[in-house]
């Protein structure tokens, strides 16, 4: 045996060091035919450095690339849960609260978090409200928007050294470096105007050579900030979504939690895959629409003061300040607006998404014209909410564009003038020979053009703040997401109070008031009065209960069998016993996650080649390490009755859309073989060889008996009984038995042959009636 598998780990790293070889020449050269189809075998090398991260290898217009993947330590969402833990205020009167608590900038310890969460921990949305339906009309530029940017700047700048940090100081220094090419411009132009009013062709030719030299660096300028800005943008919606991935997708099975024991979020994939990008380009935008106005207008300003003195730098500042109260005082709540917005795009495409789903179903049932119905609802909703932004934004754009465009360009020559209407020398005669018009020239284009600049800088922070308001709406989506995922990494649901009406004697199950104990790492599995009950996320009435105190203990090798009629718990023990579903008191003991494996009524069938069907979840790069060939492949789909697959959908690297090309019983005897091939120590089966034949299916539970897998079967077929040794038949209404069928199987099946037999005896008279009516009816139509 020692020797045995001594060979299969040599063989194995030999597999794997051939392959990685092929890959790696691979990579200088195009890749065709089957090793490309093998590189599509989403391959993943370890690096083997602390961080824990590998080289994926991706297929790209023929070649393989290499890209490392680093994902986002334990210690990183620790130290971000703090951060976290305070959701976004359900109601009007608990964000105004909420901000007596806050910093200007929106910090808050985690006691006062937790004092926060305590306050708010009763209030609930309406009903048939979510979370973020309810608190996307609390939505602000305050002191909340503020704690929550900061939670997010967090991860899209994890430490000083992230690449994003160099990006944003290069981003910067273009920013700087185009305010100052402006106030060049400006000097510029003024010259080129000094020399022709002087008729000073050396100056217009020496000025003109220096405005086409300054335009090679001004034009490099504006394209690298928008690169910059574009690289900026892509680097956090990729910080953000591996964040998101990787606490999304891990072993608490968050994904799960989130569209079943909770309703803090609708259309998840929407926040992933469109409120993210939206966040970050709007993120990245905002911070050259505010930051270069900013440094304009420090610049230009300090440029007004030595051209016109302070009298004109006060002016321009009195002129900001009433300008933006007006507009302030004006504008509509454009954060509010946008998080609702965003809120109903997410519910028209969660109805496309559900009908997609449901599609079979609905045909069935000839139901178009109704969800027709729904989907026009759904849009008409969004497009109402569209029409009335656009409504709101008539009379603003009005009153920006007066006060920005015209106003300020009207009060800049009104600050131009002052100086030369105050000046003391004023000429007469021939402009060309007279340099004090010259000269007053040359400081009326060049202050021109710096207080355009200086009114179009405003004019664009001023426009910065519907930027602001959206960014605020697109922060709470974001933080939204991030926060209740980061919530059920801890088992922290949403809490219900117990209805006042409830009789006392009546149990209440809570999502938010879970004392059931979970104990891993158990060569058992082991059920304390551990009650069944049905999660029913924000219900008033809590969950419903199947099974009240469950008191079961199977042992390796006390294979068992779950029955009873539909609805009375036996997937839920599943659900409880793979962790979807919590624990609502008692206690369970159980094997580690490795040791165990759950195949369910309808198999998953992934992406990927044929090969991947039987090692999923393992990855190709993990298959190589255990050291199997295909040989060992083979042998095993020769037990499920699948050796035919390999030749007839043409080899093992074959991706097809596995689910529109195998049977139903094909894919669960697939589901049947990566059991076989993981060979877990317990394995619980829920209906999943429904569609395959009993002789077959016999055959399938003897084979895994002999690998000395537990079985813990859901399943109505009393041929299966001979296959194991207890049954767990739960009969509903909080009522069950367990039998021992090793010591009654013989007599079970005595007993089940003569009430047969007496049925049928019992049967006999009212045949023979039947018999005589018939003969008698024959008898009738002969004569």
């Amino acid at each position: 045996m020692v020797v045995a598998l001594g060979h299969k780990q040599i063989q194995g790293a030999l597999h794997k060091y051939v392959h990685l070889e092929r890959i790696r020449i691979n990579n200088r050269k195009k890749v065709k035919g089957l090793t490309l189809e093998e590189g599509l075998e989403q391959l993943y090398v370890p690096t083997g450095d602390n961080s824990g991260s590998i080289k994926l290898y991706v297929p790209d217009q023929g070649h393989l690339r290499k890209a490392k993947v680093t994902p986002t330590p334990d210690i990183v969402y620790k130290r971000d849960y703090d951060h976290f833990s305070l959701p976004p205020p359900l109601t009007k009167e608990a964000a105004k609260k909420r901000l007596r608590y806050l910093t200007v900038l929106g910090g808050v310890t985690p006691e006062i978090a937790q004092k926060i969460r305590d306050e708010e921990g009763k209030l609930t949305p309406v009903a048939g409200e979510s979370v973020t339906s309810a608190s996307a009309m609390r939505v602000g530029v305050d002191r909340e928007f503020f704690r929550q940017l900061r939670a997010l700047l967090r991860i899209i700048f994890p430490n000083i050294y992230a690449k994003e940090v160099y990006m944003f100081v290069a981003h910067t220094c273009f920013l700087v470096l185009r305010t100052y090419l402006s106030l060049l411009v400006a000097r510029l132009d003024g010259y080129l105007v000094k020399s022709l009013i002087s008729a000073d062709g050396k100056g217009f030719v020496r000025g003109l050579g220096m405005w086409v030299a300054l335009a090679v660096p001004a034009t490099y300028t504006n394209a690298m900030i928008r690169f910059l800005q574009s690289k900026l943008s892509l680097a956090f919606r990729t910080r953000l979504t591996r964040y998101v991935h990787d606490l999304y997708l891990n072993q608490h099975q968050n994904f799960y939690k989130v569209m079943n024991l909770d309703n803090r979020l609708e259309a998840v994939s929407q926040y992933i895959t469109h409120d993210i990008a939206h966040f970050s380009n709007v993120i990245s935008e905002l911070y050259s629409n505010i930051s270069k106005p900013i440094l304009d207008m420090v610049i230009f300003m300090w440029q007004i003061g030595n051209n016109l003195g302070f009298s004109g730098v006060a002016a321009s500042m009195l002129g900001y300040v009433v300008s933006s109260y007006a507009l302030r005082s004006v504008s509509p709540p454009f954060g509010k607006l946008a998080a609702l917005e965003a809120k109903l795009e997410g519910n028209f495409y969660n109805a496309h998404s559900r009908m997609i789903i449901n599609a079979e179903e609905i045909a069935f049932y000839n139901g178009a014209s109704t969800e027709e119905g729904i989907l026009r609802r759904s849009y008409r909703e969004l497009v109402r909410h569209i029409k009335s932004i656009l409504r709101a934004r008539v009379g603003y754009n009005s009153m920006e564009d007066f006060v920005l465009k015209y106003s300020w360009s009207a009060f800049g020559y009104i600050i131009m003038a002052l100086p030369t209407f105050s000046a003391h020398d004023k000429s007469e005669g021939n402009a060309s020979s007279d340099p004090n018009i010259a000269k007053h020239t040359e400081g009326y284009i060049s202050n021109r053009r710096i207080l355009l600049s200086l009114a179009d800088a405003g004019s664009r922070l001023m426009y910065s703040y519907k930027g602001i308001a959206t960014l605020a709406g697109q922060t709470s989506r974001v933080y939204s997401l991030i926060s209740s995922l980061h919530l059920l990494q801890h088992d922290d649901y949403q809490s219900v109070n117990r209805p006042d009406d409830l009789p006392e004697d009546q149990p209440f199950y809570d999502l938010g008031h879970l004392q059931g104990t979970v104990i891993q790492n158990k060569p058992h599995v082991k059920f304390i009065h551990a009650p069944i009950v049905t999660p029913a996320p924000s219900q008033e009435r809590g969950g419903d209960l199947l099974v009240s105190d469950l008191n079961l203990q199977v042992n390796p090798g006390d294979h068992i069998q779950v029955t009873g009629p539909n609805g009375v718990g036996k997937t839920a023990i599943a659900r409880v016993l793979a962790g979807l579903w919590p624990l609502f008191d008692g206690q369970l003991e159980k094997p580690n996650t490795d040791d165990m494996m759950f195949l369910p009524q309808r198999p998953l069938l992934t992406t990927g080649s044929l090969r991947e069907q039987i090692i999923y979840p393992y990855t190709y790069q993990e298959h190589l390490e255990t050291g199997r060939s295909n040989d060992d492949l083979m042998d095993i789909l020769k037990h499920v009755h699948l050796a035919y697959l390999p030749e007839r959908e043409g080899g093992w690297t074959t991706r097809k859309e596995w689910k529109d090309v195998l049977s139903g019983g094909e894919k669960q005897r697939m589901g049947m073989a990566r059991l076989f091939y993981h060979l877990p120590k317990y394995a619980v089966l829920d209906e999943c060889t429904s569609a395959v034949s009993t002789d077959v299916e016999g055959l399938m539970y003897a084979h895994a008996k002999d690998l000395g897998i537990t079985l813990i079967t859901i399943s109505h077929r009393p041929t299966l009984f001979k296959y194991h040794q207890w049954l767990l038949d739960i009969k509903g209404h909080d009522d069950f038995e367990i039998i021992n069928l090793a010591g009654d199987g013989e007599q079970l099946t005595i007993d089940q042959e003569m009430a047969e037999l007496e049925a049928k005896v019992a049967e006999v008279d009212a045949w023979k009636v039947r018999l005589a009516e018939i003969q008698k009816e024959l008898s009738f139509s002969r004569s």
